[in-house]
C-alpha cells in the first residue's frame, strides 16, 4: 500500500511554482527577474520547496558560507553514480567532484603545474591572441563576435598552456561544449546523450595516448607539467591525468568564452559604462565588476555531510539538515542588493566588486580565476580601444539552453 501524497497549500504550490520556473526554456535569456521572484519568498536569503529535500540559496551571506563551510560535498550526486558509461567515467576523476583528502590531493597535483608565474607568462600570448583575432574582423559589416573571438580566444589559449596542437581546434571547442553540457547535467534527449557518449570517449581516448606520449618524452606545455607532477611520491593516475586536463579545458574555454559576449551585451545596455570604459580601458576593477554582473557560472551546489547553522538575512541564523542538497544560485548572490548596491548597474569604481561569487569560494575556489581574469582584462581593453564606437546590432540575441554555464549562442556586432 502506497503512502497517499500530501497535498500541498497554495503557499507551498506558490513556492513550487516560483523555483520551477528557474528551468523554464526561456530562463537563460534574462534570468534575473527569476532569481529575484525566489529571493523574495524568504526574506533569510534561503527557500526549502516542500518535499524537495533541497535548499535554494539567494543571499550573498549564505552562498558563501555555504561554499566554505567543512561540511559542504561538492559533487555528492556525481561520485555515486555508477561509472557504467564514458561520460560519467571522464567525470568521476575530476577535482570537482572530489572532497576532503582526496581533493587536496588532485587540487595539490594540478596546482604544482598550474602557477601563478605560469598564468602570467601566458599575457603576451594572450594580448598577441586577442589582437590577431581581432585584426581578422571586418569592421564595414556585422560580425558575430562569439564565432570572431570569444569562442577561439580562450580555446587558443588554454590548448598552448596545455601543449595541444592548433589543428585540432575546432574538436576541442566542440569537446568543451559537450563536458559543459555534462556538468550542467543535460539529458533532455537520446539524441543528446549520444553525443555526449560519443565526445567523451573520444576525449578519453585522445588525452589517454597523449598522456602516455608525454610520460615517456615530456614536452614543454602544462599537460607535461601536470604528468610530471608528484607530491610526496603522489602522482595522477592515468585517468585523473586526462580527467583533469578535460576539465581544465573545458573550464578555460567555456566560462571566459560565455563572458565575453555577455559582458558586452550588459554593456550595451548601460552605455555611460561603456562609455567610461572607452575613457579609461585599464581600469583595474574591470574584470571582477564584469564576472559579478555576468556571472559566467550562474549556479552551483553543495551537499551536506552535517547539519549547519549558517548566517541568514536581517543578521539572523538559518539551519539546514545533513544531507540537504544546496543550490548555490551564485548569480543571484553576485547581484544581493544588500552586499552591492544598485547591483544591475556597472561600476567600475565598485569597492567591493571582488567579493563576487563567480569563482565560487572556499576548498573549490576556481583555480583558473587569475587566466580569467587577464583574458577579460586583455580582451575588453583592447575592444575600447580599437573600437571605441563598437556597436551591437543584435539586442536580443539566441541564447544556449544551458543556465549554469550561460551564454549567448552569438552576439551580432558592428566593429567600426
Amino acid at each position: 500500500m502506497t503512502s497517499p501524497v500530501p497535498t500541498l497549500s497554495p503557499e507551498q504550490q506558490r513556492v513550487q511554482a516560483t523555483v520551477q520556473a528557474l528551468w523554464h526554456p526561456d530562463t537563460p535569456r534574462d534570468p534575473y527577474p527569476a532569481y529575484e521572484a525566489v529571493r523574495a519568498l524568504d526574506a533569510s536569503g534561503v527557500v526549502h520547496p516542500a518535499g524537495w529535500g533541497a535548499a535554494f540559496a539567494t543571499s550573498h551571506a549564505l552562498n558563501s558560507a555555504v561554499l566554505r563551510s567543512p561540511a559542504a560535498r561538492s559533487g555528492a550526486i556525481i561520485s555515486q553514480v555508477p561509472a557504467d558509461t564514458a561520460s560519467i567515467q571522464l567525470l568521476q576523476p575530476m577535482m570537482l567532484f572530489h572532497n576532503g583528502g582526496s581533493h587536496a590531493r588532485l587540487r595539490g597535483l594540478v596546482q604544482a603545474a598550474f602557477t601563478p608565474r605560469v598564468v602570467e607568462g601566458q599575457r603576451d600570448l594572450i594580448r598577441a591572441q586577442v589582437h590577431a583575432l581581432l585584426d581578422a574582423l571586418p569592421t564595414d559589416r556585422e560580425v558575430d563576435l562569439v564565432a570572431g573571438l570569444a569562442a577561439p580566444l580562450p580555446a587558443r589559449v588554454i590548448m598552448h598552456m596545455l601543449g595541444l596542437r592548433g589543428e585540432d581546434e575546432a574538436k576541442f571547442i566542440r569537446w568543451t561544449q559537450s563536458v559543459a553540457d555534462l556538468l550542467a547535467g543535460e539529458t533532455s534527449s537520446p539524441e543528446l546523450m549520444a553525443r555526449l557518449e560519443a565526445d567523451a570517449r573520444e576525449m578519453r581516448a585522445y588525452f589517454r595516448t597523449l598522456a602516455d606520449d608525454l610520460r615517456a618524452h615530456p614536452q614543454p606545455g602544462l599537460l607535461s607539467a601536470l604528468a610530471a607532477a608528484e607530491d610526496g611520491g603522489e602522482r595522477l593516475s592515468s585517468e585523473e591525468l586526462l580527467a583533469n586536463a578535460v576539465l581544465l579545458l573545458a573550464a578555460g574555454h567555456e566560462t571566459t568564452s560565455n563572458l565575453i559576449p555577455g559582458a558586452l551585451l550588459e554593456l550595451a545596455r548601460q552605455p555611460g559604462a561603456w562609455a567610461a570604459l572607452v575613457a579609461r580601458p585599464d581600469h583595474p576593477n574591470v574584470p571582477d565588476e564584469l564576472l559579478r554582473v555576468v556571472s559566467p557560472v550562474q549556479l552551483d551546489g553543495r551537499t551536506l555531510a552535517d547539519a549547519v547553522t549558517l548566517p541568514a538575512g536581517g543578521g539572523g541564523t538559518v539551519t539546514l539538515g545533513a544531507g540537504t542538497h544546496v543550490q548555490t544560485m551564485l548569480a543571484a548572490a553576485n547581484r544581493d542588493p544588500e552586499v552591492f548596491p544598485q547591483p544591475d548597474r556597472i561600476d567600475w569604481d565598485r569597492p567591493n566588486s571582488a567579493r563576487h561569487l563567480a569563482f565560487a569560494a572556499g576548498p573549490h575556489y576556481c583555480l583558473g580565476a587569475p587566466l580569467a581574469r587577464l583574458e577579460i582584462a586583455e580582451v575588453f581593453r583592447a575592444l575600447a580601444t580599437r573600437f571605441p564606437n563598437l556597436r551591437v546590432t543584435d539586442p536580443n540575441p539566441p541564447f544556449k539552453a544551458n543556465l549554469i554555464l550561460r551564454g549567448p549562442r552569438e552576439l551580432r556586432v558592428q566593429l567600426g
